[in-house]
């Protein structure tokens, strides 16, 4: 067991299960606290399959997205928080970035998730991994409600959009979670309102196995069929460059 713990921060209710289902899966199995932060419940842009059925509104819609997002994050181990704060436009009040704020403070995250920096196709994910950096740069001062304990500086990184060319994210890490993958399976069939993307993210997870593979090198017995791929924004210190 540890002490550690981490956060992700998801722009909608869904996107967490994608991108970020494994690394959740893998490291609560590993003893650590995870929590994840749900800007939205992607109620309007998110969830076109529900609003399909007609006669919907938008608080069946967020019932049915929180109801899924709960679901998963149950599968996966991890505590989830809803923000609530809408999508397709998000926008994110200086209220609710204090909020996020707090949970850095509470949570004390080891390392930070979130989306690419860029994204042409959804403007609401960039957006988030914003307000996921601006927090923890809040979140470090001293002059922030003094006497809370600050947290310290931990790695940020972004986990793969949907089109990573156009978001100009490049993987420069990857994490095997080949041991977890039917846990991240699972919760990725809770996303029924997406469920065209379930085969989508198994071929990613695929993918990027084969390339984590490879950068290990291929004589190395340890086997990698699935994994994800992050792209590191803080620079890593190290006192050894092997």
């Amino acid at each position: 067991m540890t002490d550690k713990s981490m956060l992700v921060v998801s722009a909608h209710s869904a996107d967490f299960v994608w991108r970020a289902g494994g690394a959740i899966a893998l490291h609560r199995k590993n003893g650590y606290r995870v929590k994840v932060v749900c800007l939205s419940f992607g109620e309007r842009g998110e969830s076109a399959k529900l609003w399909r059925k007609g006669e919907m509104t938008l608080d069946t819609v967020k019932a049915a997205r929180r109801e899924e997002a709960s679901r998963a994050a149950d599968i996966l181990g991890a505590e989830v928080e809803f923000f609530d704060l809408g999508d397709y436009p998000l926008r994110v009040s200086d209220e609710a970035l204090l909020r996020l704020v707090d949970v850095y403070r509470d949570v004390q995250p080891a390392f930070v998730l979130s989306h690419s920096q860029q994204d042409p196709y959804n403007f609401d994910h960039p957006l988030a991994m914003h307000v996921a950096q601006e927090a923890r740069i809040i979140a470090q001062a001293e002059g922030h409600n003094p006497g809370q304990k600050i947290v310290g500086a931990p790695p940020v990184y972004a986990f793969e959009p949907h089109q990573t060319e156009q978001c100009e994210w490049v993987p420069n890490t990857f994490l095997d979670i080949t041991e977890v993958w039917e846990v991240k399976r699972r919760a990725i069939e809770c996303m029924a309102g997406q469920e065209h993307l379930w085969e989508y993210y198994t071929r990613v997870a695929l993918q990027r196995g084969v390339q984590a593979k490879r950068n290990i090198g291929i004589t190395a017995k340890r086997d990698i069929q699935y994994a994800e791929g992050y792209m590191r924004l803080t620079p890593a210190v190290v006192g050894d460059l092997a």
